[in-house]
């Protein structure tokens, strides 16, 4: 069970707070169906219990990659596998980490059972040291999974037996890295980071887990490898924070991604007990008007759909290079960012934007989730603070959208709009330096920014429908009757949806519209959309659907395994022109 020979997604999964005591357990695990969900029945979340097959974690029973490709529904499956403890871990606790289980996963090392959790696409961890022994050691993990239930978010998985639409293969079970950390007994759980460029400063909110007496919290900043900071306070209680102020000014702007080092350590009697190490950008935002400022700036939001799917990972990357190319196969195409959409992307996607400069909008996978009952926030909420926490010290998040296109549940019954407002009051209150868009689309109810999605493929009617915005007035509002404007910042944040095969090989292909006949009207028409927007003074961005292709959905800029469907030059020509908005 334990394979040494091969560990896929190798790197370490939280680039943000690294500390060197880790191990990765990704590689071959037993793996079990579980139809009838009568395993714990049948016993096998016992430590002796063997199970049937052998899947490769961190990849989903529906993938190609991990060995199984199994794409029916699956109900719940089980996971085992064996780990000897480092020799010098025998001191301190031990966490057992999960970058995402979906949907509800429970947990046993050795006879004892750890915990639960529910949320398929948050972090979640367990310290199991009270449960480890000398040698070798088992960790069981069970979950659970029911897209069709409406009582859990499944983003873009399909709740059809067939992918169709713009709906997709499914993911079940552990579907990122799986791996133990060693602390020490008292040590740093989590830190937020609030970035201060006004001030030349950054502020630091941690919290400390065990006895804290005697104990001093030290915070350390260097750029480019020169000592930039230095603060050092005593630790009064499990919650500290201080302020390091900066000897070198440094901003973090997309397409310049200037990012300080950071050491957060614990010290008793000046003896560093826990240190761990991370980064951040030097960057602020701002509302102002209609334009959307960052450092002050007056930047265009050129974004894409980005949906995060992969041909032979499904939600999962194959490697960690796969995921910085997909940022790179964007701005290549003259994109400065994404909509992260319908799923909370892995933290290793958002360092490499964090890295290369990229802006993202953080969003949840709502759809499938019955949101017209308050019971739905239970559901929901935990796992939303998870995600916001886990992220929020990402510089190349500028935004937080909770849900999109909050359409009616079947049968009719619509959205509990207090839902709706509660996440989006949380979000404010756990982030107040970001804006907040409570449902992208429609219907909105309480939001920062007003955004619509506008799929006409009629460049003069797209123009039209928007030019009341660019004169001054009142901007087009989708479903007026449940929606209303009251004077927010504004954009398109889904357009286009161009089906287009390269190949003309299929004719059933899924894309917004008329598919065009040629490439040179694919070209005339995206080139009208696009220039409806940049050319709109009071429209601070556009998001186009999508940057690729996913199974039958084609309105990709790429195809599904990321090949450019058009001259590149001629795509970052259209979306890098100067917008109207900007300074």
């Amino acid at each position: 069970m334990n394979s040494t020979l091969f560990i896929p997604r190798p790197e370490h999964p939280r680039p943000q707070f690294m500390r060197q005591s880790w191990l990765n357990l990704n590689g071959e695990w037993q793996f079990e169906f579980d139809a009838s969900r009568s395993g714990k029945e049948r016993g096998l979340q016992k430590p002796e219990a063997k199970l049937g097959h052998t899947i490769v974690v961190p990849f989903c029973p529906e993938s190609k990659l991990s060995g199984i490709g199994h794409t029916d529904f699956i109900p719940a499956v089980w996971y085992k596998r064996s780990f000897v403890l480092p020799t010098e871990w025998q001191s301190g606790e031990v966490l057992l980490h999960f970058g995402a289980v979906d949907y509800e996963a429970e947990v046993w090392v050795n006879d004892v059972w750890i915990g639960r959790h529910r949320g398929g696409y948050s972090s979640f961890s367990f310290p199991v040291r009270h449960a480890l022994r000398e040698g070798g050691n088992i960790v069981t993990v069970y979950a659970e999974d029911d897209v069709r239930s409406g009582k859990q978010p499944r983003g873009k998985q399909s709740g059809t037996y067939r992918s169709q639409g713009c709906d997709y293969t499914r993911t079940t079970g552990i579907w990122q890295t799986v791996w133990l950390e060693h602390v020490p007994a008292t040590y740093v759980s989590s830190f937020l980071l609030y970035p201060d460029p006004a001030n030349e400063c950054l502020h630091v909110s941690a919290e400390i887990n065990g006895p804290t007496t005697g104990f001093s919290f030290r915070c350390s900043s260097s750029f480019e490898g020169k000592a930039t900071g230095q603060q050092t306070i005593l630790v009064g209680a499990r919650s500290v924070r201080l302020t390091l102020p900066l000897a070198e000014k440094h901003l973090w702007h997309p397409g310049s991604p200037k990012l300080y080092d950071l050491r957060v350590e614990l010290l008793q009697e000046d003896r560093i007990i826990d240190s761990s190490s991370s980064y951040f950008g030097l960057r602020s935002i701002r509302l102002d008007g209609m334009a959307f400022r960052i450092n002050e700036q007056s930047v265009f939001q050129r974004l894409v759909l980005d949906q995060g799917f992969y041909p032979d990972g499904i939600y999962t990357a194959p490697s960690d290079e796969a995921l910085k190319k997909d940022i790179e196969l964007s701005l290549a195409a003259g994109f400065n960012g994404a909509r992260l959409h319908e799923k909370m992307f892995e933290p290793r996607y958002l360092y490499w934007a964090d890295k290369l400069g990229y802006l993202v909008w953080g969003e949840h996978a709502n759809w499938g989730l019955d949101i017209s009952d308050s019971s739905a926030l239970a559901t929901f909420l935990p796992e939303w603070i998870e995600g916001i926490k886990r992220d929020f010290n990402h510089p190349s998040i500028i935004g937080w959208c909770p849900f999109n296109e909050t359409w009616d549940a079947p049968g009719g019954a619509r959205q509990n709009n207090d839902v709706l407002r509660i996440v989006y009051e949380t979000t404010r209150s756990l982030d107040e330096t970001r804006p907040v868009i409570d449902t992208s689309g429609n219907f909105h109810v309480a939001t920062d920014i007003f955004d619509v999605h506008d799929y006409d493929q009629n460049p003069e009617s797209f123009r039209k429908r928007h030019q009341p915005l660019a004169d001054g007035g009142e901007p087009w509002v989708s479903f007026p009757e449940r929606q209303s404007y009251s004077g927010q910042p504004y954009f398109v944040s889904e357009y286009g949806g161009i089906g287009w095969d390269p190949e003309q090989a299929t004719e059933d292909g899924w894309g917004y519209g008329d598919r065009p006949k040629t490439e040179a009207e694919f070209k005339l028409r995206y080139e009208g959309l696009t220039n409806a927007l940049l050319d709109n003074p009071h429209m601070f961005g556009f998001c186009y659907t999508q940057l690729y292709d996913i199974e039958q959905e084609i309105n990709g800029l790429y195809t599904y395994d990321r090949k450019p469907k058009f001259d590149l030059e001629w795509l970052k020509s259209v979306n890098r022109r100067r917008a109207a908005i900007e300074d």
